[in-house]
């Protein structure tokens, strides 16, 4: 890890101290959304409710630029030159390179489709087990870390060679045993855990556009 992305993991603690225990699990976590970008695969996300909007946030900032400017390489914009457009300058200018990622969330039509023939203990279930071949990482958001259908992501997940990631509060769950890193927030309320996810996946996310981008 570059010293300035441990620089920014020190920084995390600094604001919230009663982080100081997950700061490792956040490294690890921003490892594997490197290898994920690294190796061309996709990064799932999922949640309910409250989560489901983290999961969209966390996949905003992964998507395009967060802190760092992230510029199409030479070579990107060479491809797009050779293609004879004469806006390719202004393509090239306005285009960030992202972190391919998806909250499986964000689908309504499909998230009630799969409820409606199937189970809607199944709506991430499904998708991830779609998406398993082209996917990496599953994010797996749960404050009380026993939520069926998010539970139930990540037995596939797991199941199909996807590594996880959960976040979840700090209550023995479900979910302890499905993540190959776990980051327990420190408090069992739910507004409270989703308190602090928030600037945990933000370090996840800014550490990871650090060491790709930085």
């Amino acid at each position: 890890m570059k010293t300035t992305s441990q620089k920014l993991i020190d920084e995390l603690v600094a604001r919230y101290p009663d982080l100081a225990g997950v700061a490792k699990q956040v490294s690890q976590a921003s490892e594997l959304v490197c290898e994920a970008y690294n190796t061309g695969k996709l990064i799932l996300v999922c949640g309910n409710g409250g989560s489901a909007a983290d999961s969209e946030h966390i996949v905003g900032e992964l998507m395009k630029t967060f802190i760092l400017d992230r510029k199409p390489t030479k070579e990107d914009v060479k491809q797009l030159e050779e293609c004879g457009y004469p806006d390719a300058g202004e393509l090239a200018d306005n285009l960030q390179r992202g972190i391919p990622s998806i909250a499986l969330n964000a689908h309504t039509s499909l998230m009630t489709a799969i409820a409606n023939d199937n189970s809607a203990e199944m709506i991430f279930a499904q998708q991830v087990y779609s998406y398993a071949k082209t996917a990496a990482v599953l994010i797996a958001l749960s404050t009380s870390g026993n939520a069926k259908n998010v539970v139930n992501a990540l037995k596939v997940a797991k199941a199909f060679g996807l590594k996880t990631v959960g976040l979840t509060g700090s209550k023995p769950s479900k979910m302890d045993e499905l993540c190959d890193i776990l980051i327990k927030a420190p408090n069992e309320i739910t507004y409270k855990v989703q308190e602090y996810h928030q600037p945990i996946y933000h370090a996840i996310c800014q550490v990871a556009e650090n060491e790709l981008f930085g």
